[in-house]
């Protein structure tokens, strides 16, 4: 049997594609070497958002006095938040199961390898068997980046971040190499279940992507909290369960010291994954990504890439957007769309949340853009003052100086993972401050701060 489409990799990219074009009456075999729903449902975003919503669980518990609740020998079972993480997981793989449950579509369990490719077939080995299709899409994701820090490899106090999703226990204390996302995530979960952390970052401050203003107020809180966070510090290496640095700050040049935890959580990035596309040697890349056109189009012919493969936004949802655009254009669904990847929502699951889209003041300043900025801290919302005792949170929003367009929005304080997608529509469509002052928000919400900073 010839496919219509072969896809490598089941994850957000994969099925969303899977699910898309199958749907559309086209034949399509999906290989997938370990579970379906890839890196984010199984080893990612959601295992990480059960186990962070289960130590908020806690956090909130014994932090209850603020609003007139007593609450006396609150503990937590980590052995019972494990179990449910991983329900939470099989449940949703199982939707996903049931959503590619098509005539069209055929799932094969292996690690796929491209055998040959022309301009009108790909060839693809998998499980001793070979399968053809007219087009292929490739999904593979990406995979842990390792540093090459002396003593990091073949050590067993050293976790990635499967590592750390996977342990049965907490460890005693954790020293977190890497602020970005992923770090300051795992340094919130395990310092609301009681973990000493501490946080070591190369660069001048923890989640450098982000406007640093809103950075700051998480910072200051966590911080306070007990959470030792090292900026502008390097590790230069590991000896067992102990890790050494050197600050990289102009003032400190020569202050080198070391510290020691059980765990050391080692969470620097991830790369793209290339395993298995060997044949495909003449496929751009660029600094090891899958090179694509606006509508997911490698320079092979008929050859797709979406997803962390890609480069672009390592994010789950970008990753399904691009196979929804990229099966768009092989169906040639008119009009045909591109991604808006300036009006990208992404969110950091702390405790406070951060979200934001689009621009910040610096990357204005980098584009030569001449912007205007509207703050205010979230407790001009009402719904925030009600559930958010002692914070003060901060809704940022940028807008073009000339025409007054809302060019991005920046935000701390919970729930705003709820609502960001709000100023991503604001952002993807254009809106001026005086056409988003006509929408109406419902009070009290939160999300009413928006329309109070615009």
């Amino acid at each position: 049997m010839k496919f219509f489409l072969a896809i490598i990799g089941g994850g957000p990219a994969g099925y969303t594609a899977a699910e898309k074009a199958s749907k559309a009456g086209k034949d399509v075999v999906l290989f997938e070497q370990n579970a379906l729903g890839g890196t984010c449902l199984n080893v990612g975003c959601i295992p990480t958002k059960s186990l962070l919503y289960g130590a908020k669980q806690f956090y909130n518990a014994t932090h209850a006095q603020k609003y007139g609740v007593s609450a006396e020998n609150v503990s937590f079972d980590f052995a019972a938040m494990q179990k449910r993480k991983t329900i939470v997981v099989r449940k949703l793989v199982a939707g996903i199961k049931q959503r590619l449950n098509n005539e069209h579509c055929t799932l094969v369990n292996g690690f796929a390898k491209v055998e040959h490719r022309t301009d009108e077939s790909v060839t693809i080995e998998c499980n001793g068997e070979s399968y053809e299709a007219d087009n292929l899409m490739i999904c593979t994701g990406s995979t842990n980046f390792v540093p090459p820090i002396p003593g990091i490899k073949e050590n067993e106090h050293v976790w990635d971040s499967t590592d750390a999703l996977a342990a049965a226990e907490l460890p005693k204390s954790i020293i977190i190499v890497g602020g970005g996302v992923i770090g300051m995530e795992f340094a919130t979960l395990y310092h609301e279940l009681g973990v000493p952390v501490t946080v070591i970052e190369a660069l001048p401050s923890i989640l450098p992507n982000l406007d640093p203003e809103v950075v700051a107020v998480l910072a200051e809180k966590y911080k306070k909290a007990g959470i030792n966070i090292l900026t502008s510090t390097r590790v230069e290496k590991i000896e067992g369960n102990e890790v050494f640095v050197s600050s990289l700050s102009e003032a400190e040049q020569s202050i080198n010291s070391s510290f020691s935890a059980e765990r050391i959580l080692v969470s620097v990035g991830r790369r793209a994954n290339l395993n298995g596309l060997e044949a495909l040697s003449d496929i751009e890349l660029n600094r090891g990504a899958i090179v694509i056109d606006d509508f997911c189009k490698t320079n092979l012919l008929n050859v797709y890439a979406c997803g962390d493969v890609t480069g672009k936004i390592m994010l789950a949802h970008v990753a399904s957007r691009q196979a929804e655009v990229a099966i768009g254009r092989m169906l040639k669904v008119i009009p045909l769309q591109r991604i808006a990847y300036n009006a990208i929502p992404s969110v950091v699951y702390t405790n406070p949340e951060i979200a934001s889209v689009g621009i910040t003041e610096t990357q204005a300043a980098e584009m030569n853009i001449e912007v205007e900025v509207n703050k205010l801290p979230m407790t001009f919302s009402g719904r925030f003052m009600a559930e958010n005792e002692g914070e003060t949170g901060l809704c940022k929003v940028i807008t073009d100086a000339k025409n007054h367009s809302i060019l991005g929005v920046h935000l701390i304080g919970n729930p705003c993972s709820e609502f960001i997608a709000a100023a991503s529509f604001a952002v993807r469509m254009g809106y001026t401050t005086a056409e988003f002052q006509q929408v109406v928000f419902p009070h009290p919400t939160v999300s009413e701060i928006l329309h109070e900073a615009i």
